[in-house]
């Protein structure tokens, strides 16, 4: 196949955002019959096996650190992968999958706003008002259409922990992006899963009454089913995927295939009986307009976007 043509890259990242959107209604579904918890410890055991066996297959040389370089991997791995998990699954079980999807959908622009702020770069105007028109699109779902609640402070709590989520990734990412002048992307993934993993054991000890490691044998066929699924697809082939389709055509061009997070999301969400509001829908047109205005907006040629 020629190595200029896109088609295989465009499929694999097809295959990634589709993967990252279905884990939101498939973790709805595995969370009836097992902890949040849990759920997150069995993602990254399957996940870190998977990943350290391709790391071995390939024969990938392992880079050689210093004892501060570990502790800082470790540390941003403990709360980018351990308290991202627990706060993203922890928030599933409280709020519809939909709405789950919608929020993270946000974490690309919210990156990039953490970042304009930290001085790194500056956000163009047609970035900002995709950020605005974003940002409303979620608070119209969030509140169910009434935004007088945010003044009464009435929010699904589901709604919060997975808010919470998306700023913890959004920093995780930063801090890796930082990381990664001088550790490769894959140490640095199995990195932080170890230390994501380590960290929910800590949790799981720490908590009374807590057995997630018990929980993979009680559960039904299909709950066992979604717990591989979003350990393997999900996590490591969606990870492989998505950095193939980053080198092939680039960040910002692969970058525009995650606005397809939501809208799978939903989708799958309907397959699995999931319901769908006339809120969330509309809700979700304006987050993909806010997600894509990059694309669109520079075409209408307004003076006060130039």
């Amino acid at each position: 196949m020629n190595r200029a043509s896109p088609t295989l890259p465009i499929l694999l990242l097809l295959i990634c955002v589709f993967s990252w959107g279905s884990v939101f209604p498939i973790a709805k579904q595995v969370l009836l019959e097992m902890s949040d918890l849990a759920l997150a410890i069995w993602r990254f055991v399957i996940a870190i096996v998977c990943l350290g066996a391709y790391l071995g297959l390939r024969r990938l040389s392992w880079p050689r650190l210093a004892l501060w370089q570990y502790a800082v991997v470790l540390l941003i791995g403990a709360l980018g992968i351990g308290g991202f998990n627990l706060a993203l699954f922890g928030g599933l079980r409280q709020t519809s999958a939909t709405n789950g999807a919608l929020i993270m959908a946000l974490s690309p622009l919210t990156t990039s706003l953490i970042s304009s702020l930290l001085g790194s770069h500056r956000l163009s105007r047609v970035q900002w008002l995709g950020m605005v028109l974003g940002l409303a699109g979620v608070l119209l779902v969030i509140t169910q259409g009434h935004p007088a609640q945010l003044l009464r402070l009435q929010i699904n709590h589901g709604d919060l922990l997975v808010l919470l989520a998306m700023l913890t990734w959004c920093g995780y990412t930063l801090a890796s992006q930082a990381v990664g002048r001088w550790l490769p992307s894959l140490p640095l993934t199995l990195l932080s899963m170890l230390a994501g993993l380590g960290a929910l054991l800590l949790t799981g000890l720490l908590l009374p009454g807590s057995h997630p490691w018990q929980g993979l044998g009680q559960l039904s066929g299909g709950a066992l089913l979604g717990v591989f699924y979003i350990g393997l697809l999900s996590t490591v082939l969606g990870y492989l995927f998505w950095l193939q389709g980053i080198q092939a055509l680039g960040a910002p061009k692969a970058s525009l295939y995650y606005n397809l997070v939501p809208v799978f999301a939903a989708l799958v969400a309907l397959a699995l009986g999931q319901p769908l509001s006339q809120i969330q829908l509309v809700g979700m047109l304006v987050v993909l307009l806010g997600l894509t205005a990059p694309l669109w907006l520079p075409r209408l040629r307004l003076p006060l976007l130039s």
